[in-house]
């Protein structure tokens, strides 16, 4: 069983920052990826950004020069560091961890409880 714990969410004006934790029960070499995504409200869950066992990352358009996502494998902790935030960024964050299960190739996503981020003046 894989746990993901997340923290750091919070209300912030819009310009402001803010730094997203997600502690996980595994080594983060054992994922695929790890990653956040984040549910606005009335609205689907999408990814924010993620990061693969190799290093690689992938970033939402809609965060690119804002987010950036960073591991530390030593203390098997992913973050999301949030700038410049905008009301648009309203959201619960989701961290996740993504697992290969066969050689076909097929994984199993893991996710924490959420937290909850709120951009408004």
């Amino acid at each position: 069983q894989v746990q993901l714990v997340e923290s750091g969410g919070g209300l912030v004006q819009p310009g402001g920052s803010l730094r997203l934790s997600c502690q996980t029960s595994r080594r983060i070499s054992n994922f695929q990826s790890v990653g956040w995504y984040r549910q606005p409200p009335g609205k689907q869950r999408e990814l924010v950004a993620a990061v693969g066992s190799g290093g690689s990352t992938n970033y939402a358009d809609s965060v690119k020069g804002r987010f950036t996502i960073f591991r530390d494998n030593a203390m098997n902790m992913v973050y999301l560091q949030m700038s410049n935030l905008r009301p648009e960024d309203t959201a619960v964050y989701y961290c996740n961890a993504r697992f290969v299960v066969n050689v076909e190739g097929a994984t199993v996503d893991h996710w924490g409880q959420g937290t909850q981020v709120t951009v408004s003046s």
